[in-house]
């Protein structure tokens, strides 16, 4: 009997592969897991820009039982599926953050909640104003709070949707085209299966995308 390891929660792969009797999952889990990222504010320890990249290397997977016959066309299903759960997720955020107010900055720390991202978060809108809510989607923790602090300041409804919509839009058509074709390139060209470094791949996209934050964070102390 195969004992479950918690360890597989931060790995973006489990997510796409699981299995219930039997039953392919992968892709409802992972539409489950963008919304909750922003819309249930979960997005810290859930796996975002590394998830949507092996997506696009899975994506013949995820979309065999809604297959068109054109590989182009049902990668950019996947893809408006993906950005349609995240600007979902994103609007929850903002009605959570509107109708919340303050109450996120008196609640305690949990193992879900982290108050100091809420800050950090506050301090990056604070700087680039609407287009956080775009830039923030590529960047962990931050997105998670960009829409709650877009709600909390009541940022204007529509100028809201008009970002979270381009930010979520270009968010999912990025990162699943550039693991579907970077897989296929690699493959045809150099005959490497990417498959065989998910790890590694993880890894170095993790760094990408929270290399800008820990810069922020170090030059605020300094």
């Amino acid at each position: 009997m195969n004992h479950f390891d918690w360890k597989q929660l931060f790995n973006p792969e489990f997510y796409i592969l699981l299995q219930v009797g039997g039953i392919k999952i992968g892709l409802y889990v992972v539409l489950f897991i963008v919304f909750a990222e922003t819309g249930l504010l979960a997005g810290f320890f859930l796996p975002g820009d590394s998830l949507l990249f092996l997506c696009g290397i899975y994506s013949e997977l995820l979309m065999k039982d809604f297959a068109t016959g054109s590989d182009f066309l049902d990668v950019t299903f996947l893809a408006l599926l993906i950005a349609l759960m995240a600007i979902f997720g994103n609007m929850f955020g903002y009605w959570f953050g509107k109708k919340s107010g303050s109450y996120l900055y008196k609640r305690e720390d949990s193992l879900f909640f982290k108050k100091k991202y809420l800050y950090q978060s506050k301090d990056f809108f604070d700087k680039y104003g609407s287009r956080a809510v775009v830039f923030a989607r590529f960047l962990p923790i931050v997105r998670t709070f960009a829409p709650v602090i877009a709600g909390i300041v009541e940022m204007d409804r529509k100028k809201f949707m008009f970002y979270n919509i381009l930010g979520s839009v270009v968010w999912a058509i990025v990162m699943i085209f550039a693991g579907h074709y970077l897989y296929e390139l690699f493959k045809i060209k150099f005959n490497i299966d990417l498959k065989h470094y998910i790890e590694y791949i993880v890894i170095g996209i993790v760094m990408v995308t929270t290399v800008p934050v820990l810069i922020k964070i170090l030059r605020k102390r300094k």
